[in-house]
């Protein structure tokens, strides 16, 4: 089964998901301020696509306040939903899914948990008690800086790339991610990332979300043969809208493009 992507895209450029995703990301804070991402999403669900919730932790630091989630949940009842995590802690991460793994979500919507750690070590203890948990798919950030420990290159970004590579072989070859387990990624370090995770070696993982050849185009930065080794810092809630003219498109379609080819070679 080859893996789905999910690129976000800025409001004004929603109308272009259908032509750049397999499903659709769903940041719920912005579903309260922004009609326009509100609409977007009643429609995909009114027709019956995808989507995948996230908890807005990348965003705005912390994970969205619960009452408002629960709200969209209701309200969209999404495929998946990740629960709150809590950037870097593990304790308090396991703690969180623990309550999570009893909240009653509409029955369509498929609890996804986050591994949180400061460690190697961590990363497996977490991993191992959100399977515990009952957690059916569980999901692994880009930007843990544990992965640089793992990996120091002196360009972060490749070691934090090649970290999560490693995490996620080391705890497959140990037994504790197993063949038939669901394994989402969030975001990328880094788009050439992906060339490593080939359906035949990692069958598991099943779905990405990243911005990152969005924002790069939006900003004027074409991937290159070999993708990048820099990374812009805006977030997809951060970026200006533009006009989509004919030099735009062709940027974004480039790096989509070229992020498709990453992940299907």
């Amino acid at each position: 089964m080859a893996i789905k992507v999910s690129h976000e895209l800025p409001n004004n450029l929603l109308g272009l998901s259908k032509r750049v995703n397999d499903y659709d990301y769903c940041l719920p804070h912005i579903l309260d301020i922004d009609k326009r991402y509100e609409k977007h999403f009643r429609y995909e669900r009114e027709c019956g696509n995808y989507i995948i919730m996230d908890n807005s932790l990348h965003e705005l630091g912390k994970a969205y306040d619960t009452d408002r989630l629960l709200h969209w949940i209701k309200e969209l009842e999404p495929d998946e939903f990740i629960v709150p995590d809590v950037w870097e802690d593990m304790m308090s991460t396991i703690e969180n899914a623990k309550e999570w793994i009893n909240v009653k979500l509409p029955e369509c919507t498929t609890k996804v948990a986050v591994v949180q750690a400061k460690s190697f070590d961590e990363a497996a203890i977490c991993y191992q008690s959100l399977k515990t948990l009952g957690y059916k798919k569980i999901a692994f950030s880009y930007g843990a800086n544990y992965y640089n420990d793992l990996v120091p290159h002196p360009n972060k970004l490749i070691g934090k790339m090649l970290g999560r590579i490693m995490v996620i072989s080391k705890l497959y070859q140990l037994g504790i991610i197993e063949k038939s387990d669901r394994i989402h990624l969030l975001g990328c370090a880094l788009p050439q990332e992906f060339v490593y995770y080939n359906q035949k070696d990692f069958p598991f993982i099943e779905t990405i979300d990243t911005s990152n050849p969005i924002i790069h185009a939006l900003e004027g930065i074409e991937y290159k043969d070999h993708g990048l080794l820099t990374k812009s810092s805006t977030k997809i809630d951060q970026i200006e809208e533009k006009e989509l003219t004919s030099e735009l498109l062709y940027s974004i379609n480039h790096n989509v493009s070229r992020f498709k080819r990453f992940v299907n070679e």
